[in-house]
Formats: structure tokens, sequence, C-alpha cells
């Protein structure tokens, strides 16, 4: 591989896109293209667009080609808990929530194996779209043990359910584990959320317990993969002697 001008094929492109000549969701040309244009192997234009992935600029999809990241994507903090309104403060954007469903319903099996509880036992379920700058690209869908919350409204809900818990039920949320994936979108994810070309969603499932370490929540947090980007912070800590 010739690195020169593997650094010249990351910079003009990192270049392109950082300027806004290339636009969000443009298509690249093909790696043949790319190589023809200068004047190198395939396998290094490979190579170079493998790194501008890596590095958030362009999204490759199997069998469609390289597309143009927004490069104004929205940092979601990996660790912490914080609720969306709290998060969207922070973002400085324009956001609503818009709530399709708040029920208490038996809970279905998938989710009773989620929050370790019986299936059929009463449970919270909340599902909301999240909506930013005219958008709706997060699909929040939450469930509550209803032996913990023995209420909760579409008004509560179209809030934040986190202010209602701490400050109405005085409830003292602790610490959450945290899984994320990438998965097929679904039909509901289709209905519900303003997809771009993806045929994939970022899926964050939370884990959420109370301070006695009871876990109270189980939530599926789906986010479209244009859209964010996942952030965190780590501290090494040497190994004693």
């Amino acid at each position: 591989m010739n690195k020169n001008i593997f650094s010249q094929i990351y910079g003009d492109y990192t270049q392109r896109i950082e300027t806004g000549l290339l636009k969000t969701g443009v298509k690249l040309p093909s790696e043949h293209e790319i190589a023809e244009e200068y004047g190198t192997s395939r396998e290094t234009v490979r190579k170079a667009l493998h790194l501008l992935s890596q590095n958030g600029y362009i999204h490759k999809i199997r069998g469609k080609g390289s597309f143009v990241l927004d490069m104004n994507r929205m940092e979601f903090p990996i660790s912490g808990l914080v609720s969306f309104k709290e998060l969207s403060e922070r973002l400085g954007r324009t956001v609503r929530t818009l709530v399709h469903e708040t029920a208490c319903v038996p809970c279905p099996r998938n989710v009773a194996r989620q929050l370790q509880i019986a299936e059929q036992e009463p449970i919270w379920k909340v599902v909301r779209a999240r909506e930013i700058e005219g958008e709706k690209v997060i699909l929040d869908k939450d469930y509550f043990l209803a032996s913990v919350i023995p209420e909760l409204t579409e008004e509560i809900a179209s809030q934040s359910i986190y202010a209602y818990l701490e400050g109405q039920l005085s409830l003292k949320i602790a610490y959450a584990k945290k899984e994320i994936s990438v998965e097929q979108v679904s039909d509901e994810d289709k209905r519900l959320l303003d997809l771009a070309r993806d045929t994939h969603i970022v899926v964050v499932r939370n884990y959420v317990h109370l301070e006695d370490t009871t876990l109270f929540q189980y939530t599926e947090s789906r986010h479209r993969l244009d859209k964010f980007q996942f952030v965190d912070f780590a501290r090494r800590v040497q190994a004693e002697e």
C-alpha cells in the first residue's frame, strides 16, 4: 500500500466532508472510480474508506456503497443516567416528545425475561418517539414495574418520567447496565420514525435499578444511525506493582 496516496485520499475526503463540499447523505464514488482517480490500487482505497468510516465521516452499506454522515451528529453519553429532557437541554436543539402509548399491561414473556419477573405481572408500557429539529430519530420503549410505580399518565410521559419518579414518588434511581447493538429496523421503527436509507438502527438497552438494587425499569432506545455518536470518558488505572 502506498502510504502517501492513502493519506492523500483520506485527507482529501475529510476536507471535502468537513467543508461541506460533500453533503450529508451523498454517495461517494466507487472504490474502482477512486482508484482510477488517484492512480492506485483498490486495496489502498479500501483502507482509506475504512479509516473514514472508523472516524465517523462515512457509513458503508454492503452492496450499496459509502455515504457521507452528518458531522453534526448529537453526542449521547454511554455512562451516566440522564433523562431525555435533561439531555435535550444540553443539546440546545428544538425537541419534541410524541407519546404513542402509556398503559398498564400484563407483562409479555420477552419483557418479563428482561425484568426478571413473572409473565403477566402488571407493568407500565410507554412508547415515545423523540423528534429533534423536526425529525423523529429516537424511539424509546420503556417498561416499568407497576408494583413500584402505581400511576403513570400520558402527561407525565410527555415531560420527564424521571422527574416524576424522583420528585413526586421520592424514588432513588441508582444505576443501570447498558447494552448497545446494531440491529435491523423493525416495522414499528419504519412506522414511528423518520428513517433515512439505513436498514439498520442502533439499539441501547437499559436495565435500571433503584438504590435498594430493585430492577424496576427496562428500556429499549432505538436511534437512527446517521444522527448520533455514543461517547464516554475513560481513565486508565495503573496496576499496583
